[in-house]
């Protein structure tokens, strides 16, 4: 019986360490079948949402899965840590006559627990103490294993928190250059100006070198997929499609356009979204409805040409457009659906405002057109 349970403690300790060292440490993604974070993840990610629906307001239901991501990061480091208590507890039980209570009454395994806890969270009691040379060896191992474990998960959050904010901060700029949500049209269209081929080559640099960071970041922190931006109209998932659509775009045919630079943040973008479907278990799927019909690519093509800019037309230009959507329009929207995060429009409806020309004050009843950032919104 004791071997059994120094087996058992054993392996629980060390899938414990191993698990949180994959997830918060190791900067490359896992391809291992099972994952107790993932799992975990999986589950409760599915729970919330299930929850969620109970609430009738559609509104309500996108601010609450805002509270998942850093919630569940806590409770994932809260399971570690019973884990870890649960594994060392069992040990103690292993010892013989490893654990003498000071009160009476106390069952082993309440002592092994209390004891365990006590020590893994360094309080040093000693209203239950260890006895025996195993028990006390394990008592400064697990000390000095809770203090580090702790320390080293962290000392993680502020990368977390950094990569978030990073991430949040791109998006942020797109909004006066792309709409809220952003759109391909807006972003063409918007830089139609004299110097406008230029800003668009920049901009799709920026955006090549921001999708390799999100790549990077989010599949050595998974978690940050869940957290959710400022506003409901912006996500890192709508702002990645925007791109990618605007490049479709150029790839086919933009008279005067960064084709090459539209061809990289192509790539990098696509790489970003095949690889971060993957690690979600996202099956690629097509999208039940065309996001871009015939009759709105034709409108799509005719204002923007109002503006002087003009796309390719033909069989082969379309056939063309169709094969580069294919590529990542599947995997955007499979992400979508396990995110429970809407992917943008390619044209803007016309009651769309930015971020930017909206304010709080807006909700407030007499004050709706009245604040300072409603003036100028015909001149943008």
């Amino acid at each position: 019986m004791s071997i059994c349970l120094y087996i058992l403690g054993i392996a629980i300790i060390l899938a414990v360490l191993w698990d949180g060292f994959e997830t918060m440490v190791l900067p490359r993604r896992v391809t291992r079948r099972f994952r107790f974070a993932r799992f975990f993840y999986r589950t409760t990610w599915r729970t919330w949402n299930f929850l969620l629906w109970a609430i009738p307001s559609a509104k309500r239901r996108e601010g609450y899965r805002a509270f998942f991501g850093p919630l569940s990061l806590l409770l994932l480091l809260s399971t570690w840590a019973a884990g870890l208590v649960a594994g060392f507890s069992l040990l103690y039980l292993a010892s013989e006559r490893g654990l003498a209570a000071t009160q009476a009454g106390i069952t082993d395994l309440e002592e092994a627990l209390y004891l365990s806890g006590t020590t893994f969270f360094t309080l040093g009691l000693g209203d239950v103490a260890p006895v025996g040379g195993i028990a006390r060896t394990l008592t400064v191992i697990q000390a000095g294993m809770g203090f580090g474990f702790l320390a080293v998960l962290i000392g993680h959050l502020p990368s977390l928190n950094q990569s978030f904010a990073n991430r949040e901060v791109t998006i942020s700029l797109l909004d006066a250059r792309a709409g809220s949500p952003p759109t391909a049209f807006a972003i063409l269209n918007r830089h139609s100006h004299s110097y406008g081929v230029e800003a668009l080559r920049q901009l799709l640099y920026d955006w090549e070198r921001w999708s390799a960071e999100l790549l990077e970041s989010h599949l050595s922190f998974p978690v940050l997929a869940y957290y959710r931006s400022q506003h409901d109209s912006q996500s890192w998932l709508s702002a990645l499609t925007a791109v990618l659509d605007v490049c479709a775009l150029i790839i086919v045919g933009l008279e005067g356009a960064c084709k090459h630079q539209a061809q990289l943040t192509f790539a990098m973008a696509r790489h970003a979204v095949v690889d971060l479907a993957y690690v979600f278990k996202a099956i690629p799927r097509a999208p039940v409805r065309d996001r871009l019909s015939a009759d709105e690519l034709l409108h799509l093509r005719t204002t923007l040409a109002a503006g002087k800019v003009i796309l390719h037309d033909g069989d082969e230009a379309n056939q063309r457009l169709r094969e580069l959507r294919s590529m990542y329009e599947p995997c955007v929207y499979a992400l979508s659906l396990y995110l429970h995060l809407k992917l943008p429009p390619w044209v803007p409806e016309e009651d769309m405002s930015d971020n930017w020309r909206t304010s709080a004050w807006d909700q407030v009843p007499g004050l709706k057109g009245k604040g300072p950032l409603e003036t100028g919104r015909e001149h943008f």
